[in-house]
């Protein structure tokens, strides 16, 4: 299940990409027009430019921006950025690979060939689709 943070920072990072030109815009503002705490927005906010999604400008006129067009933006990246693994197992883990306590072999494990097959769907979905990708679907 998607988590409430990636939930919140897809919409965040839509509702910037959704802008005419790329000037920043005050958390509060996003936080009004998404239905977003603002307190849990400014920390999803903070991660994604710690993490070079956004940039952020202080001062009067100052807020977040993306750091990149929306077309360079892939929801594989992000998913891993607020989400974690992309994998619901460990043993099947591209970036955050573990082997499992309970599992002798994996070759033979069903679970692991299942998950493997989910894995690959999902991540075939993020790296087909940008930010620009969702805003025009």
């Amino acid at each position: 299940m998607l988590s409430k943070k990636t939930k919140y920072g897809l919409k965040a990072l839509s509702y910037l990409a959704s802008k005419e030109e790329n000037t920043p815009v005050q958390i509060a503002e996003i936080a009004e027009e998404e239905n977003i705490s603002q307190k849990f927005l400014e920390s999803i906010l903070l991660t994604l430019r710690k993490s070079g999604f956004l940039n952020s400008k202080k001062g009067k006129g100052g807020g977040y921006y993306l750091a990149k067009k929306p077309v360079d933006i892939l929801m594989a990246d992000i998913m891993r950025v607020l989400e974690g693994p992309i994998a619901m197992v460990p043993c099947v883990s591209l970036n955050f690979y573990e082997k499992c306590d309970d599992c002798p072999d994996e070759n033979t494990c069903t679970v692991n060939r299942l998950m493997l097959q989910v894995r690959d769907s999902a991540l075939k979905v993020y790296r087909n689709n940008t930010l620009e990708d969702i805003l025009s679907k």
